[in-house]
């Protein structure tokens, strides 16, 4: 056993570059990994310069000069940063509030049509399975309900955090953005001195990971806004906030569109009921849903490495139990990142092969 460890170790690490190269991966995640929860505001200025910096860089190619263009693209971020705290925001929240204060209707009316089906279809399904179901659905309401309200405490209990975090995640995008070149130069101190296999690995991941990012945020914005605008114009409730959960939905592909479907659907059926109006509610959102998948994301993702619908689903379940949310958010950017590394790996050394120079 120990000898077939040591085979293995010879013909994949035996290249400098690649231990140098695994290093860099290992002690990136590990810092990822234990001090995520710490480092959360400092990786989601980073996430968010990132996302400027391309903003930056078409300023730059237009001949402004970096500070000027970083302040272009600062003040615009701002802009909409202002828009979503004291526009966006509230209006999700008033409609989420109300919506949590007609579930109850909406609940009592879903108990009399799952009590009508045992009459209509007494072969398919008996009445103690529809009051079993019920029951489930009132306990998962409750536990719904709860979690809402101590979201809300604990939402109360934070509001220092969050402002302070308001303060702080902007001025160290800021700086992300205006100290760019100063803050890699100072981070390549610490990465070992036979990295060129890492930069080639880098830049490999960084068109990948890039295109991926800011063709996702686009993804969202334009399915956000068309759901939304298709709601309003039917006259829908909770248009904006359906429209955000089908905006947001995009970033688990398959599983996402099929999930957020539910509550459209519901919503739609307990405003209008099994009418005109509920079957061209269905209608557009299937189309949005068409023309998402099949002419929206090839354009976005045409340079973007494809994955398989198995990577994809493995992706989201291994990075969302590391890290919730946001790691379910960035699981499809991160594997696309994994495979553009294992594109890059070099090949295995085989026995009889010439040591690397």
């Amino acid at each position: 056993m120990t000898e077939t460890i040591k085979a293995w170790i010879d013909r994949y690490f035996s290249d400098p570059q690649v231990i140098s190269l695994a290093a860099v991966l290992v002690g990136g995640f590990a810092i990822i990994y234990f001090a995520g929860g710490m480092l959360a505001p400092v990786f989601a200025s980073i996430v968010i310069a990132y996302l400027l910096e391309s903003l930056v860089g078409l300023l730059e190619r237009s001949r402004l000069p970096r500070l000027v263009a970083v302040l272009v693209v600062f003040i615009a971020f701002m802009t909409l940063l202002l828009f979503v705290i004291f526009w966006l925001i509230p209006l999700l929240s008033s409609q989420a509030s109300e919506l949590l204060q007609q579930l109850p209707a909406i609940l009592g009316g879903g108990q009399e049509l799952l009590l009508a089906l045992p009459e209509k279809y007494p072969d398919l399904i008996s009445k103690a399975q529809v009051t079993d179901l019920i029951a489930q659905i009132r306990t998962e309401a409750l536990r719904f309900g709860q979690q809402a309200l101590e979201v809300t405490f604990s939402s109360a209990l934070g509001i220092l955090a969050l402002l302070v975090y308001l303060i702080l995640m902007p001025l160290m995008v800021f700086f992300f953005l205006k100290d760019k070149i100063a803050i890699i130069e100072w981070v390549k101190n610490f990465l070992p001195s036979d990295r060129s296999l890492t930069g080639k690995v880098w830049a490999d991941v960084d068109i990948q990971l890039g295109n991926y990012v800011r063709g996702k945020v686009i993804e969202i914005l334009i399915v956000w806004i068309t759901c939304y605008t298709t709601f309003a114009l039917m006259g829908m409730q909770f248009s904006m906030l359906l429209g955000a959960l089908v905006g947001l939905s995009v970033v688990i592909p398959y599983v996402g569109a099929v999930t957020v479907t539910f509550p459209v659907a519901i919503i739609g059926y307990f405003q209008w009921g099994f009418s005109d109006d509920f079957a061209w509610l269905m209608i557009a959102y299937t189309i949005i849903q068409i023309l998402d998948g099949n002419v929206l994301v090839p354009l976005l993702f045409s340079e973007v490495v494809n994955l398989h619908p198995v990577a994809i689903v493995v992706a989201v379940l291994v990075f969302g139990g590391l890290w919730g949310f946001w790691g379910i958010f960035f699981a499809i950017p991160l594997a696309t990142a994994v495979q553009a590394i294992l594109k890059s790996w070099p090949p295995a050394r085989m026995p009889g092969d010439e040591n690397p120079a």
